[in-house]
């Protein structure tokens, strides 16, 4: 005898088949930790920080690595942390603002994972940052000036993301729910998604 439908629909899988990881990219401020970690609750996954993984190999904070060893030093660590996690398997991972930038980083992420561009707005991007003093990209000037510039500068890179998920003022939840979307739909017909 068949299960009722609803408990079909309960015991599917909410994105099929994902044995890789979901790696969200984006601007600081983008809301990929905390994105990420709802939508790893979401699908029954690990999730990961990037930031806070190299933080736990290198025994010290982001901006200590940045101010004792400069930013070649951390990227380097950066793009070996990221490596090593995507070959966990099923998870999602919150990676840093210029991760993906980095060309080997970004050829390990396609390779290994399905790449979500988090993409807000100028305004989202610099009310969120500007709530805490954790970010020493920001340091070095005028936050508005540094983000836009490194929205100029970058965001023809996360366009190269698998997906695109639209990051506004609204619930994460809400921004999950486009993500969850965009899996299925990329499950389905193996096509890249602007949501």
């Amino acid at each position: 005898m068949e299960p009722p439908a609803i408990e079909r629909v309960m015991s599917e899988p909410i994105v099929p088949d994902l044995d890789c990881g979901i790696v969200l990219v984006g601007l600081m401020g983008a809301g990929k930790s905390s994105v990420g970690r709802r939508l790893a609750k979401r699908l029954g996954l690990s999730f990961f920080d990037a930031d806070q993984e190299i933080e736990k190999a290198a025994g010290c904070s982001i901006d200590e690595i940045f101010s004792r060893h400069g930013e070649a030093a951390f990227r380097s660590g950066e793009r070996r942390v990221i490596a090593r996690l995507l070959d966990g398997g099923g998870h999602v991972l919150a990676t840093g603002g210029g991760a993906f930038m980095d060309p080997e980083t970004r050829a390990a992420i396609r390779e290994k994972g399905i790449s979500i561009w988090l993409n807000a707005e100028l305004e989202v991007l610099l009310e969120r940052v500007l709530r805490r003093d954790n970010r020493p990209l920001l340091k070095q000037g005028n936050p508005e000036q540094i983000l836009r510039a490194l929205m100029a500068e970058r965001s023809p890179v996360y366009a190269l993301a698998d997906l695109t998920v639209t990051s506004g003022q609204g619930p994460h939840e809400d921004v999950v729910e486009q993500i969850v979307k965009a899996l299925r739909h990329r499950m389905a017909t193996g096509t890249k998604d602007r949501v």
